[in-house]
């Protein structure tokens, strides 16, 4: 049993190792984004050596699906240059011809201490509505002069290769993400009718006003009865009293 532990250990000590470096290269997070839209991702760079700090980040952005927008996010203790290159063929964008985009963003005068890492946020669009990832290639600079190339890229069904580049997964944009005042024009559209239900509204309003107004009145008249019942049962206590007084009047003479 102890020999059996300790081959177990082992075992699960070298499938870490084996893992180690392959889950510690540089990434983009979230990994998937909506196409024709616009994202907000993080390339996430951990710090793989343990004598060494990492000072600079070069990430290569594609040039087969240009994006017309890309603004990082400052980092403290970062600089960061975006360099544009122009295109060989012009793209339209929102009615304006863009002949350049950016081409890379380099990231310097930082360190990434060993055992940390690092998260470079950049927003970016429009992404392509015709492929389904793209790729940036990134390059891993240590202040031991060691360069390490994540460049190469991942395809689908083979193994990871040992330096895979950021990969960002495009998907379809989802039906019906506009909704709310979209939804009221197709209801207009279809001939779903609302301005009947507003004038039922304002008959039940009528109703309870005429409601209101007859119970007033009903009240009133009430009120009216029961005052003259009152008033007439004062004048009659008033002629009993005279006579009672007038009649002891007498007796008393």
């Amino acid at each position: 049993m102890r020999r059996m532990s300790v081959s177990t250990a082992i075992a699960a000590g070298a499938v870490l190792v084996l893992a180690g470096p392959a889950a510690a290269h540089v990434s983009i997070d979230p990994g998937e984004a909506e196409q024709g839209g616009y994202a907000t991702v993080n390339f996430k760079v951990p710090n793989e050596r343990d004598d060494a700090s990492t000072i600079k980040l070069e990430v290569t952005l594609p040039t087969d699906h240009p994006l017309t927008s890309v603004m990082p996010q400052p980092v403290p203790g970062w600089d960061v240059k975006v360099e544009k290159a122009t295109l060989d063929t012009p793209i339209d964008s929102h009615g304006e011809k863009i002949t350049e985009a950016a081409s890379k963003v380099t990231w310097s005068g930082g360190k990434i201490e060993p055992g940390t890492f690092q998260q470079f946020p950049v927003s970016m669009g429009a992404l392509p509505e015709d492929a389904d990832q793209l790729v940036f290639k990134a390059v891993q600079t240590y202040d031991s002069d060691e360069v390490v190339r994540w460049i190469e890229v991942p395809e689908e069904g083979a193994e990871e290769p040992e330096h895979p580049a950021p990969v960002l997964a495009l998907e379809p944009a989802e039906d019906g993400g506009h909704g709310g005042a979209g939804d009221d024009a197709d209801d207009a559209a279809n001939g779903d009718e609302t301005e009947p239900a507003a004038a039922e509204g304002d008959d039940g309003a009528d109703d309870t006003a005429a409601d209101d107004e007859s119970s007033s009145d009903t009240t009133a008249r009430t009120l009216g009865i029961v005052g003259i019942v009152l008033g007439a049962g004062g004048v009659a206590f008033g002629v009993l009293s005279r006579r009672r007084g007038a009649g002891g009047s007498s007796a008393a003479q």
